[in-house]
């Protein structure tokens, strides 16, 4: 038996015109200090205001939001009281505005203990609305939580199917002012997401449709959106696909490369779609030795002259380096600025944070402890997987 989780969705041109439909008193909305300068925040405020809302505002997220960030924003929801908790920004911010409405409806429970077994009993007090402002992350459309212990340098995995979001609004003109390196870090974690999905254990039938057209999105609409931000269509184009992807990968989990990821954005503060993302090939071509049909398929879905089996799923692996070089992003661990001795001194420990990384459980070739440092090792010198 499976689940599909998923908000109710408002996408499109004028998407965000839906605040003004809301039902209620007080809102507060989560997000960071950027997007407070940018204008944004005040143009959800206007809405928010046309709907007859008193409106706190917590702007304090930070990349990889930590334990403490959301605790404060917690605070601040028993303190104001609101009845809706809006979420604006990219995935930290989502992140961030699922766990403070989590710990306001229950400010007995540790963060830690948010999972899909605990109970929670939420919207008591409030609903939750997601906004993404980056094409990426898909958080919007996604019961996953991460959280990052500062103490411990270690990224945690949480969330139950209660905190997925009541309503999303997937508004293009909200990504539209994303310069090129924020959109191609975004935009390859959604390919990243779609890719996973579709090749996981958990992989499902319905998850496979929409982790299929993310994927042929994000191919056909990257390189537009990162060249010229000004077009509207690859800018709605790849907004939706992130949404696909986050639907497709929330309903399906994600796999290896984001086992990695997160644990090389705990310990180096790589950008969450770059460390994702760079990981990924070395990930497709570990597999190809032992599952490369699904890789393969994906391969055979963008290709002129597809192939199959092994060689289909190392051709893919080669066209996501290529789509991650045209857009301008590093192929290694070494290109992306990490120091080969200060990695080297830490790669115990990615290699133990990312064996207890949730995601780690999906990977359809699941490696040893020897085989996951050599992979450490090949995504920093830029090596092809050959074991």
């Amino acid at each position: 038996m499976w689940y599909f989780v998923s908000p109710q969705i408002v996408f499109g041109e004028g998407a965000l015109d839906a605040l003004d439909e809301l039902v209620g008193r007080r809102a507060l909305v989560v997000t960071d200090a950027t997007l407070v300068r940018l204008g944004l925040v005040e143009e959800v405020a206007a809405h928010l205001a046309r709907a007859g809302l008193e409106l706190r505002v917590f702007d304090e997220v930070e990349p990889d939001p930590s334990v403490a960030t959301v605790r404060r924003g917690a605070a601040l929801a028993l303190e104001y009281e609101p009845d809706w908790i809006v979420g604006l920004g990219g995935g930290s911010c989502l992140d961030a505005a699922k766990a403070i409405w989590v710990l306001y409806e229950r400010p007995d429970l540790e963060p830690g203990a948010i999972n899909p077994m605990e109970p929670l009993g939420l919207r008591q007090k409030a609903r939750l609305i997601t906004i993404p402002t980056t094409s990426g992350t898909g958080a919007e459309a996604t019961w996953a939580i991460v959280l990052t212990d500062t103490v411990e340098q270690r990224k945690m995995g949480l969330g139950s199917r209660e905190n997925a979001a009541d309503l999303a609004i997937v508004d293009p003109a909200l990504a539209s002012r994303l310069p090129p390196r924020i959109t191609a870090d975004t935009g390859l974690d959604a390919l990243t997401h779609a890719v996973e999905a579709y090749t996981c254990n958990w992989h499902t039938d319905i998850t496979d449709g929409l982790a299929l057209q993310a994927v042929r999105l994000v191919f056909a609409y990257l390189p537009r959106a990162v060249a010229d931000g000004s077009d509207a269509e690859a800018r709605e184009r790849l907004h939706n696909a992130a949404t696909c992807a986050g639907l497709a990968f929330g309903n399906a989990m994600a796999s290896l490369a984001h086992a990695m990821g997160h644990a090389l954005g705990a310990v180096f503060h790589l950008p969450h779609g770059r460390a994702v993302a760079l990981c990924l090939p070395y990930t497709v071509e570990f597999a190809a030795r032992e599952a490369p049909e699904r890789f393969a398929e994906l391969e055979a879905l963008v290709a002129v002259a597809p192939t199959e089996g092994e060689s289909g799923a190392r051709a893919l692996a080669a066209r996501i380096r290529a789509l991650a070089r045209r857009v301008g992003n590093p192929l290694s661990l070494a290109e992306a600025g990490l120091d080969r001795a200060a990695y080297e001194a830490q790669l115990d420990k990615l290699v133990d944070d990312a064996f207890n990384d949730t995601q780690m459980v999906t990977a359809v070739r699941a490696p040893s402890y020897d085989e996951l440092r050599r992979l450490y090792v090949y995504a920093h010198e830029g090596r092809e997987v050959d074991f």
